[in-house]
């Protein structure tokens, strides 16, 4: 008899097979690039090129910037770290859709030969899986992600810690880090979404249920709040309560746009009305258009 994480990877291992992978085919190695260890030519600096790799000996030489090129490493050392916050659990949708686009990821680049881990965080605690190749290191992902979560009640989610531990867990090799959260929590995690994004390549995978951005008009409700577990009878119909919502959910939206620009990371929003897979191929279609 098959366990739940096991059919869930099956499952998705088919969807990817039936409708992903052959519009995705190498889609990795364009989009998202290894590290790179072989020296093979150099060229002229752009505004664009990471200062780290100038050449000063032959900028020296030559009185203008140059930079080395290298081969690019086909494998990947990709890190997988999600936020299992109780606002992660709002609704029946986004801890689901969360841990789905996580799986299929992972397993899109572990079949490609590439090394994948994960950094599973809520308040209370965290779980750190060490990257690996293969099938079975997916599942392990897989088995840790539909563990129930005890995520703390009581407070809101320390972001800042979450990246703060993907930095330092994540420290020794560059890195293609993506982070699924719905960014719900503490402010001040730009800065360390900075720090880690200077060390590596960053996605922001933004798990959003649009009840967060327009409450629906159904009457007289009780909300509670997915992390503090206040609760507070409420009246959906009410015209001013519902242009207080919109104001605060399109502050909120500001802090965080204004967040990925100060970390110059792009954040792809991720429905949980729209299907996962789709969500994933439009993914890859966005960063190439970008690169």
């Amino acid at each position: 008899m098959t366990s739940a994480p096991d059919r869930l990877l099956r499952r998705l291992e088919w969807q990817l097979h039936r409708r992903v992978d052959g519009r995705l085919q190498g889609a990795y190695r364009t989009v998202w690039r290894g590290a790179g260890i072989d020296f093979t030519d150099l060229r002229q600096y752009t505004p664009d090129d990471d200062v780290r790799h100038i050449d000063w000996n032959v900028t020296a030489r030559l009185d203008e910037p140059f930079v080395r090129q290298y081969t690019e490493d086909r494998e990947l050392t990709a890190w997988m770290v999600v936020d299992r916050s109780a606002s992660m659990r709002f609704g029946a949708a986004k801890g689901p859709v969360g841990t789905e686009l996580t799986v299929a990821l992972a397993r899109l680049l572990a079949q490609g030969g590439n090394r994948v881990g994960a950094i599973l965080y809520d308040n209370a605690s965290s779980t750190v899986i060490p990257p690996r190749t293969g099938r079975n290191q997916v599942l392990r992902m897989a088995k840790e992600l539909t563990r129930v979560s005890a995520a703390a009640r009581g407070a809101t989610t320390d972001l800042g810690a979450m990246l703060r531990l993907a930095a330092s867990t994540t420290s020794q090799r560059r890195s293609l880090v993506f982070v699924v959260s719905d960014f719900i929590g503490d402010p001040g995690w730009d800065r360390p979404l900075t720090m880690l994004s200077h060390r590596h390549e960053v996605v922001v995978l933004r798990i959003v249920d649009p009840v967060e951005l327009e409450l629906p008009d159904v009457g007289l409700i009780l909300v509670e709040d997915a992390e503090t577990g206040e609760q507070v009878l409420v009246d959906t119909s009410d015209p001013l309560l519902r242009r207080r919502l919109r104001a605060q959910v399109a502050s909120r939206e500001d802090d965080i746009a204004a967040g990925m620009r100060t970390a110059a990371v792009t954040e792809h929003r991720i429905s949980t009305e729209v299907d996962v897979l789709a969500s994933l191929v439009q993914l890859v279609r966005e960063s190439r258009r970008r690169r």
